[in-house]
């Protein structure tokens, strides 16, 4: 069955810009008092528990939740403004991000009431970190293929298997697991997953480094061995999890932080190419800029369509695909506008370092939250093409 696909043409409302000026000035101010360096910080990990207590104070994590788990009932576009000058400032928000853009919405939906009353409160304070257990070892983003196997074992399951890939995991308090309870069918690929949130500090759980080519201790592989997990922390239907994790996937895949990863690297390379570039110069940052501008547009849109309760799993795809697809060519783009240009050695210091730094970390950009390959699989099917 085809759908069509919609980009509604969308503008920030005022109050969106008017939280967009407060959000400056409170990173203005976290830079000032040396909370973090915005040319240094996007080589480190990111995480920064203190710095994620302060936004929590804020209220800008777990905005648009409700205010009974410390939320901030407040729309997605805000939310989303936030996100965007966090992301452009390099703001280290590691500890608190998975948990606000996905964990946490899983949790409202599908988790009881106990646990959202327990868990959502602490995150909403930046004092609960997650990360996300989906990929395994030889599975990728092939989440059918999962094999990690959840067992019932008296009041609830016992997890055998591996998880790799695994973002702050080493970091993390808590997973969203998807593991496999029964057989997938003929019929039905999709058939015998089920979510789980896992407590990371309960005995079983052995987490291994992962480190990138940057030399970065980011990923990790997650190893279970009999972890027992209650009955009250199965997250929505057993065995029919497939449909729950797409739709997560829907808030992982649009937001501005899925084309702004090495927006670092553009105004380094403005800045270097001068007041004055050449023809060709100039041409390539007007190229670069608009693509931006179309990718901005296109990511502001689904967030008014998840304010408005829709669940745009293929135009949230459509967003990811292109916008890792373009953070990812950036660095190469950048390196060959750069290359003739005459300047003094100083004055490309902090360009070359930063340009060496987003190369090596490109090729992971179109790896998480989906393979371009899969996403491409998505969309074609969500146009009836397959």
């Amino acid at each position: 069955m085809s759908h069509a696909i919609q980009f509604d043409q969308l503008r920030l409302p005022a109050e969106a810009e008017e939280l967009r000026l407060e959000v400056r000035a409170f990173l203005a101010g976290e830079i000032a008092n040396g909370g973090f360096d915005p040319a240094a910080s996007v080589m480190r990990s990111g995480f920064d528990r203190a710095f994620s207590r302060r936004v929590g104070a804020r209220g800008w994590i777990g905005m648009t939740w409700p205010k009974r788990y410390g939320g901030g009932e407040r729309s997605f576009l805000e939310r989303y403004v936030v996100t965007e000058e966090f992301r452009v400032a390099n703001a280290p928000t590691g500890a608190h991000f998975t948990a606000d853009r996905q964990s946490g919405p899983v949790l409202l939906k599908y988790a009881p009431e106990h646990v959202k009353s327990d868990v959502l409160p602490r995150i909403t304070r930046g004092e609960c970190c997650f990360c996300i257990g989906m990929s395994e070892p030889n599975s990728g983003s092939d989440l059918f293929a999962a094999s990690t196997r959840a067992t019932p074992a008296g009041g609830g399951y016992l997890i055998s298997g591996t998880k790799l890939w695994t973002s702050n995991a080493h970091n993390a308090d808590y997973m969203i697991g998807l593991f496999r309870t029964s057989p997938s069918t003929a019929e039905n690929r999709r058939h015998g997953l089920t979510q789980f949130l896992v407590d990371l500090s309960r005995p079983g759980i052995a987490i291994n480094p992962v480190h990138d080519m940057a030399g970065r201790h980011e990923f990790n592989e997650v190893v279970f061995d009999d972890l027992f997990i209650p009955d009250d922390h199965v997250l929505g239907e057993v065995d029919g999890a497939w449909k729950q994790a797409t739709s997560e996937l829907a808030y992982e895949r649009s937001g501005p932080e899925r084309f702004l990863e090495t927006f670092y690297v553009l105004p380094e390379l403005v800045r270097v190419l001068g007041g004055d570039p050449d023809t060709r110069g100039a041409e390539g940052i007007g190229r670069l800029v608009a693509q931006l501008h179309a990718l901005r547009r296109m990511s502001v849109s689904v967030a008014g369509m998840l304010e408005a309760g829709k669940e745009p799993v293929l135009e949230g795809s459509i967003v990811k695909d292109l916008g890792t697809v373009w953070e990812q060519a950036l660095p190469a783009r950048a390196r060959d506008m750069a290359a003739f240009v005459d300047v003094a050695p100083g004055n490309r210091a902090t360009f070359d370092e930063l340009l060496e730094f987003a190369t090596v970390i490109a090729p992971k950009l179109t790896i998480q939250g989906g393979t371009t390959e899969v996403l491409r699989g998505i969309i074609a099917r969500g146009l009836g093409l397959r």
